[in-house]
């Protein structure tokens, strides 16, 4: 037995579609026997499981990270085949209650344009961070609506170095871990837009001192980065800095391997 079949329940493999079946629009997951039926969601990464089913990272409006087992999904009739694509809007259904449940169905819904180039990697770097900060189970609807708008962004060609900081720190936000960059904790005061600072990742932001090691910025950043404001070219410079700091001490030493082919592309 593998180290993964303790943990997922039993049911049968996926079968072949039914003739003329359209996809269908997705309906808030509504609960039928103990399943999840009709679910907003998408693949955030998979991996092979046994010689013919998938192991499947979902992200869902409701239920947040799921991590579901599509049994089947890689025989060559499977109606899942086709479908289990990143960045594709799904409805899906599943069952059980243990750490992997079982994908009873997923349809395609349609209606986003597909992401191309810097645009797919920047998605791939999104799906990153959700599997890597994220715990299973944690519903995150308005984190949810803000991943399809930021893949709607990307896909219309929006400045990616601004998307992906919207995004970051609205992760941050969702997940409990933003502290308020419009106050500094040393004066207990606003921060001001002429004066230097560092953001403690548990406390929020501080004056600057004299030889400090995490990224020094201006308050006039902070106070941008606090209304979703990056026109500025000095605030997309150092909030990108920020930013890459904060999240590299939230994921405590992972590395983000899609951030690094990213920074090696185009310095985002």
């Amino acid at each position: 037995m593998s180290s993964h079949d303790q943990f997922i329940d039993d049911a049968p493999e996926q079968g072949a579609p039914a003739a003329g079946k359209r996809p269908r629009a997705p309906a808030r997951g509504s609960v039928k026997d103990g399943r999840i039926v009709g679910q907003p969601g998408f693949v955030l990464h998979s991996y092979p499981y046994k010689e013919t089913s998938l192991i499947i990272d979902m992200f869902t409006r409701d239920h947040g990270r799921v991590g579901v087992v599509a049994k089947g999904a890689k025989r060559p009739f499977s109606k899942l085949r086709g479908v289990l694509q990143t960045f594709q809007p799904l409805s899906v259904s599943w069952s059980g209650k243990s750490e992997l449940r079982t994908l009873i169905d997923a349809e395609w819904v349609g209606g986003m344009l597909p992401l191309e180039r810097t645009a797919l990697l920047c998605g791939f770097y999104l799906n990153e961070l959700l599997v890597k900060l994220l715990a299973r189970d944690d519903r995150h609807p308005a984190l949810f609506d803000h991943y399809v708008s930021t893949l709607n962004q990307l896909a219309h060609g929006e400045p990616a170095q601004i998307v992906l900081r919207k995004f970051e720190r609205a992760l941050l936000r969702e997940t409990g871990v933003a502290a308020d960059l419009g106050r500094c904790t040393s004066s207990r005061g606003p921060v001001a837009p002429d004066r230097d600072y560092v953001v403690d990742p548990e406390r929020g932001a501080r004056a600057a001192g004299a030889g400090e090691v995490w990224p020094v910025v201006l308050g006039k950043t902070l106070l941008d980065m606090e209304r979703e404001d990056y026109t500025d070219p000095a605030t997309q410079a150092q909030s990108k800095q920020l930013m890459r700091f904060l999240l590299a001490h939230h994921l405590g030493g992972q590395p983000l391997n899609t951030r690094q082919i990213l920074i090696d592309l185009m310095q985002l």
